[in-house]
């Protein structure tokens, strides 16, 4: 829980430092409303309402659209998603999957997770080579203080730490 907590509060961060400056502006969108697709944004935490954008708002290459979803259906994609400054542009389910399934991540939430951590180095923000105590503090394991100093932040993106996994596979809460 610690981690998760953790590689949010790193998502958060990094999101919100990056610069403005070297983006090239994007125009408003099309629809009458006149809202900034360069600028973040967050959905609200209740309700099914999500801003979206459209490939033409954002001169994106609507022509890359089919082969794209051909590439998905060819390799059983269940569900994908294109998210820019965080409003929707592209999300489709295959296979009679809908937007109320609750599918797992798996790898995806590593690649996920690694991408994030990268980032946060990269920032300035963490050293994948110091101890993963040094960023959730003492106890977060049920080693010893000397075993779990030990671990790495690499141990952690590399799934070397030693540690037995004992969660539920199937989990996707």
């Amino acid at each position: 829980m610690r981690l998760l907590s953790f590689v949010l509060i790193c998502c958060i961060s990094l999101f919100g430092c990056s610069s403005q400056d070297d983006q090239t502006p994007i125009p408003t969108d099309d629809d009458g409303t006149g809202v900034d697709l360069t600028t973040m944004y967050f959905p609200p935490l209740s309700g099914n309402e999500w801003e979206t954008a459209s490939m033409e708002d954002l001169a994106w290459n609507e022509n890359a659209v089919q082969p794209l979803l051909d590439l998905l259906i060819e390799k059983n994609t269940k569900a994908f998603i294109i998210l820019k400054n965080g409003r929707i542009v592209m999300e489709n389910y295959f296979d009679e999957t809908s937007s109320g399934f609750n599918l797992p991540w798996f790898s995806a939430g590593k690649t996920l997770t690694a991408f994030t951590t990268g980032l946060a180095q990269q920032e300035g923000l963490l050293n994948i080579n110091e101890s993963t105590s040094t960023y959730l503090g003492a106890g977060w394991t049920s080693l010893t203080p000397e075993q779990e100093i030990n671990i790495k932040v690499r141990n952690q993106l590399t799934m070397t730490t030693g540690l037995d996994y004992a969660g539920d596979l199937g989990c996707t809460d």
